[in-house]
């Protein structure tokens, strides 16, 4: 059936306008003028609430199969729909087994037939013993790759050191698809500290510097300009980073960066002792790195905005921040959360689009389908009240574990209703009783950002 979603408050590729979205088998046919309406559509009658294109998060640690008890399938693209997400991007870590092969892919997507809310993708992962796994694994459909600098605590994702890359990245680079890199590295952090206090949240701080992560993205700049590979940098904590990767972009090199919810919301400033639930790595810097980041977004060097939505058990959030699982969950609510910053910058509903679902869209390999309003996209929509008061409560949190360090903060904007390719699968608080999201696959062209 034809449907027609009417809004004064479009958020279109060329600006926000009064429009009529005619969605039919799936797609975004037209975006017309209000009055030009198929007679025999259904009719969505939004007045002057918001229609967004659906968000996309590059950055979701889903854990199943294998760590289902952390997060699953069922309830991450549950908590994804409740926050106005229709598509996420799985990372290859904290699943059992990590995916690192071609079997490991399959199972995962084994493992999520028919259980998801929303549609989704997997970035394989890149160790230094899987470099002839590459090839396969982007002949399977896999969107890119991510690896760490640093020990991330999983036993089948290790880290790499830069002989690994320098092995790998020749392989990669044919393959066209971006690398993702969790920019750290180790011989700049300080772990030992015995006899530090590791219930302050400054010891978690001052553990993992600014430098440790200047450090990696200098490095990994030297080696995009050698091997003209795809290089993402993944959470951005550090604006100490953002003067050498401006230089690097001006240069040419096929650099993208993103930065999480926390890291422009959350301050050290504010973070009491023992509060482990803040806990990430990198960590939430000071008040004017944060201003600096948003600084960093309006730029242009920052290209994205990605939840890293990484939830655990509550019982691996107890302890001190030495012992507590680092990862902050918060797919249902990043979106209240980056507008209720942007709005107070005076920034514009198109900033939010471009940040939270054109950018990622294209990072995936997804541009063309995902990531906005126009003609031929998928028909991914988002009814949002820019306006309403919320105060954050776990009945806004639709993740498996209902923990937060957002919950009791004050914020603006509330998503009334999600639709996934036409289909509503989130509205007034309730979810669609049949899961309808499918894995999707990049575009065969791969784009640059």
């Amino acid at each position: 059936m034809t449907q027609a979603f009417f809004s004064s408050r479009v958020v279109t590729p060329e600006g926000v306008r009064p429009a009529a979205v005619i969605v039919d088998q799936e797609r975004i046919q037209d975006v017309r003028e209000p009055g030009a309406v198929p007679r025999t559509a259904q009719l969505h009658q939004l007045g002057d609430r918001v229609l967004l294109p659906g968000l996309v998060d590059s950055h979701v640690h889903v854990n199943e199969p294998g760590r289902t008890e952390w997060e699953g399938f069922a309830t991450a693209t549950r908590a994804a729909a409740a926050g106005g997400y229709t598509t996420l991007i799985d990372m290859p870590l904290n699943c059992l087994p990590e995916t690192t092969t071609v079997a490991a892919l399959e199972a995962k997507r084994e493992a999520a037939a028919g259980q998801c809310h929303i549609d989704w993708a997997p970035w394989a992962g890149l160790t230094g013993q899987n470099t002839h796994h590459l090839a396969p694994l982007a002949a399977a459909g896999v969107a890119g790759y991510k690896c760490f600098l640093v020990d991330p605590g999983i036993a089948g994702l290790v880290m790499v050191e830069r002989q690994d890359l320098e092995a790998a990245l020749p392989t990669l680079a044919r393959t066209g698809l971006p690398l993702l890199v969790h920019a750290e590295l180790a011989e700049h952090l300080y772990t030992d500290g015995g006899a530090d206090d590791w219930s302050n949240y400054d010891t978690w701080l001052r553990s993992r510097p600014d430098e440790s992560e200047l450090a990696a993205i200098r490095m990994l700049i030297e080696l995009c300009r050698r091997y003209r590979f795809r290089l993402h940098i993944v959470h951005l904590a550090t604006a100490q980073a953002l003067e050498p990767l401006a230089l690097a972009r001006a240069e040419g090199l096929p650099i993208t960066v993103e930065t999480c919810p926390h890291y422009l919301h959350f301050v050290a400033e504010e973070i009491p002792a023992g509060a482990t639930l803040f806990k990430c790595a990198p960590p939430i810097r000071s008040r004017a790195n944060r201003e600096a980041l948003w600084q960093g977004l309006r730029d242009g060097i920052i290209d994205m905005i990605v939840t890293d939505h990484s939830p655990c058990p509550p019982s691996m959030k107890q302890g001190d921040f030495r012992q507590a699982w680092g990862g902050i969950a918060s797919l249902s609510v990043a979106l209240p959360v980056i507008w209720t910053e942007m709005r107070q910058r005076g920034l514009p509903l198109e900033h939010l689009v471009h940040w939270m679902s054109t950018q990622p869209a294209k990072l995936a390999g997804l541009e063309g389908r995902k990531g906005a309003i126009a003609a031929g996209y998928d028909a991914d929509l988002v009814v949002f009240d820019p306006d309403a008061q919320i105060t954050l409560s776990v009945a806004d949190l639709h993740n498996r574990h209902p923990v937060s360090p957002y919950l009791g903060e004050k914020l603006h904007g509330r998503v009334l209703a999600t639709f996934v390719r036409g289909v509503a699968v989130f509205k007034d608080g309730s979810f669609a009783d049949l899961p309808i999201g499918r894995e999707q696959r990049r575009q065969e062209k791969l784009t640059a950002i």
